[in-house]
């Protein structure tokens, strides 16, 4: 199907309408994983052990889907979106079946792995059938319709996963997502009728090697460096300079090759590179939060897994608050302008958290986290839809899927640069049961959280300027 199609209306109703709903299930799964699991972690570190491991189950998931992601993108602009996504949905059930079966921590990480090969289909070929099928005005009011899915999420994720870590039941967090994979699958295979522009590419398996030994080498360094062992070390040494020469090569075989999974001539546009960039700290402050916060408020307060879930879903509540109405804003004001006050609201909340983490308080959380939120829905779907619209449709699916590269690279890094600042200090305290410590490590990676945030609001203002008059059809390069 494809955007010349019924533009009349975008409701349910409409010809796209069961095709939309589908997406929103689909979305669904990323959704709930998303916010189920943090508020769950000090249960599962109870069940299986080992508290300095715990930010693995976040980094693997995410850097196995940062590097599938370019994969992923490149065969959907040769097979078309539909094969791709459903792909990704049979990875994410067989991940989550896995799961929930995990004998170790160990174990929990490597099936994470598999979770994260699935998700890193699902969510930018959903993003990039929404570009397909609706112009960038439309995309404006789908925004609403995504965003609810996250605002439905961001409250049954967090409470589902507080139930059930007081339940003891945590194998249910992964469990739970069965029904949602086959409702999903069963949805797009009866109702996406896909009209394809294929054409023949070659797969860059050799970037995608590199990329994945250099993201890997840096991410173990950050995280078992003073943990595992000494920083400075063999293994550090090893960890680091393996990830930065794979890096390197990587960006040479980028060049040369004629498909690269990281296409360097893209970024090489203005727009394109400042709207990565903007998602690579998008990504690293959403992770940021979401994975630390639950934690720090069970280990510096005491409370139930339930409330600070709660407290971390105010920020996966005002993203999609935000995202359900910034198409009205930057259909007027543009893209670049949207972004930089999103951004500007983000970094004022980051500062504010990283200000008074000394003083842990879950509605203080919760409120900073609101705001933190909504502005990174401000942030996130103008750079993602602005991107999108300066290509055609052969484009779109590398665009849409470097886009989401850079949030869930960014992510992967965050967390392990994150971690490794909270199991530094954690050492250096009295561990893991001394809530003085807890907030401690927490209020430097809060700060770490602000710096990011500030770094983000820099790259916002490097956009290139747009004409909000221009985005009434689909926009070009």
């Amino acid at each position: 199907m494809t955007a010349s199609v019924d533009r009349a209306s975008i409701g349910f109703r409409s010809a796209r309408g069961p095709i939309l709903g589908a997406l929103m299930l689909a979305t669904g799964l990323i959704a709930i994983d998303a916010t189920i699991l943090a508020t769950a972690v000090p249960s599962i570190v109870r069940d299986l052990g080992s508290y300095q491991q715990f930010p693995w189950l976040f980094s693997v998931y995410l850097l196995a889907q940062a590097v599938s992601v370019p994969i992923y993108s490149r065969f959907a602009d040769t097979v078309g979106r539909k094969p791709i996504i459903l792909l990704g949905i049979a990875l994410f059930l067989l991940g989550s079946v896995l799961c929930g079966f995990a004998w170790s921590m160990p174990a929990l990480i490597v099936f994470r792995i598999i979770q994260g090969l699935g998700a890193g289909a699902v969510a930018p070929m959903a993003m990039t059938i929404v570009g397909d099928i609706y112009t960038v005005a439309e995309r404006a009011k789908v925004q609403g319709y995504i965003a609810s899915v996250w605002a439905i999420s961001s409250v049954v994720g967090p409470a589902l996963g507080g139930v059930f870590a007081q339940l003891d039941a945590w194998r249910w967090i992964f469990w739970v997502n069965i029904p949602l994979c086959l409702i999903a699958a069963w949805m797009l295979q009866l109702k996406y009728k896909e009209q394809k522009q294929t054409s023949r590419h070659r797969i860059d398996y050799a970037g995608a090697v590199l990329l994945t030994i250099g993201l890997t080498g840096l991410i173990l360094g950050m995280l078992e460096g003073g943990n595992a062992w000494a920083w400075l070390s063999v293994q550090s040494a090893l960890c680091f300079g393996i990830g930065i020469v794979a890096l390197a090569l990587f960006a040479v075989v980028e060049r040369r090759v004629e498909e690269p999974i990281v296409d360097l001539r893209l970024v090489a546009r203005p727009l394109i590179l400042t709207t990565t960039v903007v998602s690579l700290g998008v990504g690293a402050l959403m992770i940021g939060v979401t994975s630390f916060a639950p934690a720090y408020l069970e280990g510096s307060l005491g409370i139930a897994p339930l409330l600070s879930g709660l407290a971390v879903a105010a920020l996966t509540l005002g993203w999609p608050i935000a995202a359900a109405n910034v198409g009205r804003l930057y259909l007027r004001i543009g893209f670049r302008r949207t972004t930089m006050i999103g951004m500007s609201i983000t970094t004022v909340a980051a500062i504010t958290l990283a200000a008074v983490a000394s003083w842990p308080h879950p509605l203080m959380i919760a409120g900073i986290a609101f705001v933190l939120g909504f502005g990174l829905g401000w942030t996130a779907a103008p750079t993602l839809i602005a991107a999108q619209s300066s290509v055609e449709w052969g484009e779109r699916g590398a665009v849409t899927g470097m886009n989401a590269f850079a949030r869930s690279a960014g992510s992967a890094v965050g967390v392990a640069v994150f971690g490794a600042i909270s199991n530094v200090v954690i050492a250096q305290g009295a561990g893991t049961d001394d809530p003085d410590t807890i907030i401690h490590a927490s209020v430097w990676v809060f700060v770490a959280v602000a710096a990011t945030a500030v770094l983000t609001l820099v790259a916002a203002a490097f956009m290139p300027r747009d004409r909000p008059e221009s985005h009434s059809g689909e926009m070009r390069a």
